[in-house]
């Protein structure tokens, strides 16, 4: 089995007090902010490598998993640490933030599935920055595939894969033939919430996803990672998403005491308005 899982660097979520807004406003000043793999786009990584392998033996690859990535040079250290934890190959997409949106993402990233492949696309079902949820769907209707959202588990037999979705009162349960796309969640990493036909289903991972040993990541330096212009995948380049302007959120003001939970509600009826 070929896995496709692309990613995204993301600034820090635990930065966020860090971010500033210019005056103008035209931009997110990202300067001095610490790096690191979208979560949930991480969270399809480990769930991929689950699909390519026996739980109990899992330095033997049984299928390939490949990370694609669009942005500047400085996003090889995030591809490199996926290699580490145990993908085959990697692929950086050279673009620029603001030379991007989702719809130009979802159609680099099919004129990549076009040339790779993959039997799957594993990604995460939202990138915590822009918090947008529209790559995978464009990307599959793209590509004309069967698609499964937000996935907490993934079984797979006889090729396909049988999606779990937490929703509202229960669990929604559909079979994904290949090829597919998935998105993927939180619960994706639990220990039992991800087996390949060669796991045992009395196996359980660890919780989260996988720890790079210092040999592993000493060996990714040496794997493929190939290098593309988003120019030579997309002809029409041009954003239908543009950012007009951005705006801090409003400082909030101090709590004041009250009295009594009848002056607690008068101040949150008549000054909050929030009953």
């Amino acid at each position: 089995m070929k896995i496709l899982v692309p990613l995204k660097r993301v600034a820090d979520p635990d930065n966020a007090n860090k971010v500033k807004v210019p005056a103008d406003g035209s931009k997110v000043e990202t300067t001095g902010l610490e790096w690191k793999p979208n979560p949930f786009d991480e969270y399809a990584v480990e769930a991929a490598l689950r699909l390519t392998e026996n739980g109990a033996q899992n330095k033997v690859r049984a299928g390939e998993v490949v990370v694609v990535t669009l942005g500047p040079k400085e996003c090889e250290t995030t591809l490199r640490a996926m290699l580490a934890t145990g993908a085959d190959r990697a692929i950086r997409i050279e673009a620029d933030d603001d030379q991007l949106d989702g719809n130009v993402v979802a159609l680099a990233l099919k004129a990549i599935v076009d040339k790779e492949k993959p039997d799957f696309v594993l990604m995460g079902k939202q990138a915590v920055d822009g918090d947008t949820n529209q790559v995978g769907q464009f990307l599959a209707e793209y590509l004309g595939w069967p698609m499964a959202t937000a996935a907490a588990t993934i079984v797979e037999e006889a090729g396909a894969l049988h999606v779990g979705r937490e929703v509202d009162g229960g669990v929604i349960n559909l079979k994904v033939k290949a090829p597919g796309l998935v998105t993927v969640d939180l619960r994706i990493t639990a220990p039992t919430s991800v087996y390949s036909s060669q796991t045992k289903r009395d196996f359980k991972y660890n919780d989260g996803v996988r720890f790079a040993p210092l040999p592993a990541i000493m060996k990714a330096k040496k794997k493929p990672l190939d290098v593309l212009k988003l120019g030579d995948l997309v002809a029409d380049t041009s954003l239908r998403v543009i950012y007009k302007k951005f705006e801090p959120p409003q400082g909030r003001k101090a709590g004041v005491k009250v009295k009594d939970v009848a002056e607690l509600v008068d101040k949150l009826k008549n000054e909050a308005k929030v009953i």
